[in-house]
């Protein structure tokens, strides 16, 4: 096991890539994505109401159902109700916002 992560380490470092940073990289990327599934699609307002479970990057710890605003109205014509989604969103001024989403494989 040693020599396994000693040639990992060595391939990242010869690489310019430290594993630290890779691994951090990962997690982030993987604690942002919220699962969620669409209940409602409102094109005119450029808003969508999701249910989904704990979202911890926006701070929420229960599985809830919310309405969001949508960062590209483009979002809300790849997805119809019904569908399971991953999404990212953030916090503003005027509320939550979907950055990022797509259909749940």
């Amino acid at each position: 096991m040693t020599r396994i992560i000693n040639i990992t380490a060595a391939l990242a470092l010869t690489l310019g890539v430290s594993t630290a940073a890779v691994t951090t990289t990962a997690l982030a990327a993987g604690a942002a994505a919220i699962s969620g599934e669409v209940k409602k699609i409102d094109e005119g307002a450029g808003k969508i109401t999701l249910k989904h479970g704990p979202a911890k990057s926006l701070g929420m710890d229960d599985p809830m159902t919310m309405v969001y605003r949508v960062k590209d109205p483009a979002m809300l014509k790849q997805v119809k109700v019904g569908d399971k989604v991953t999404f990212e969103a953030e916090e503003a001024a005027s509320g939550y916002t979907v950055t990022k989403m797509e259909r749940a494989k």
